[in-house]
């Protein structure tokens, strides 16, 4: 999924009626991914190193007749010799496997969702800190954020708000943002979520009109 400039504009102007409505506050940013993830194509080398030495350990034989195969059988390996190629075949198989999953998509694809999930609120957490979290005098910050490539959302909110509402509330903001995401439409997404946010917003912290603008209404696209 791709936001075009006209996905930014209609989140930015969903928060702006949102903001009309209450004196929360709504940070929106939507990130292509949420970590690069680097050690992932390492862990499955690992696995293919030592799934490849239990399976010479396993079958021996079979491996010595193949290189004695190769070598026409003129020749007596010796154990250093073995242990060599083994080493070899073992370090090649590592580093083919790193640089295989290393490419972007194989390695999203074969990343554990627990995985993503996990980095995914942990990059939110991080991105709440820096953009909402002790920047609203009243504590009444609340960031949607969305990173297409783990296809996972996160709301974070701050904890004026934290105390009133169950997490569970946030559920049909999150359902609202999947429709849309399902049909390929993040900003429209966005949008949905920005509305049910607002919603939850103004009935415990209604517009006053007495606290003033602190978080830019635009969406941040990392």
């Amino acid at each position: 999924m791709q936001l075009s400039e006209a996905d930014i504009q209609r989140v930015t102007d969903a928060v702006t009626a949102a903001e009309a409505t209450t004196d929360g506050e709504i940070a929106t940013i939507v990130a292509h991914h949420s970590d690069s993830y680097n050690d992932v194509p390492w862990a499955w080398a690992t696995l293919v190193a030592l799934l490849a030495l239990s399976v010479y350990a396993a079958f021996p034989d079979f491996y010595l007749g193949l290189l004695d195969r190769m070598s026409g059988g003129w020749h007596v390996w010796t154990m250093r010799e073995w242990l060599t190629v083994l080493t070899v075949a073992t370090a090649i198989k590592l580093l083919a496997t790193r640089y295989i999953v290393g490419w972007g998509p194989i390695r999203m694809a074969l990343t554990p969702g627990a995985t993503k999930t996990r980095r995914v609120h942990r990059r939110a957490i991080e991105l709440f800190r820096a953009t909402t979290e002790h920047r609203t005098k009243t504590r009444t910050g609340v960031l949607i954020y969305l990173s297409l490539a783990e296809h996972r959302a996160e709301i974070v909110a701050d904890k004026a708000i934290a105390a009133k509402v169950d997490d569970t509330v946030w559920g049909e903001a999150m359902a609202a943002m999947i429709v849309e995401l399902k049909a390929g439409h993040p900003g429209e997404g966005m949008a949905a979520a920005v509305a049910k946010v607002a919603a939850v917003l103004a009935e415990h912290f209604p517009h006053t009109g007495t606290d003033p603008d602190e978080i830019s209404n635009r969406m941040l696209l990392l």
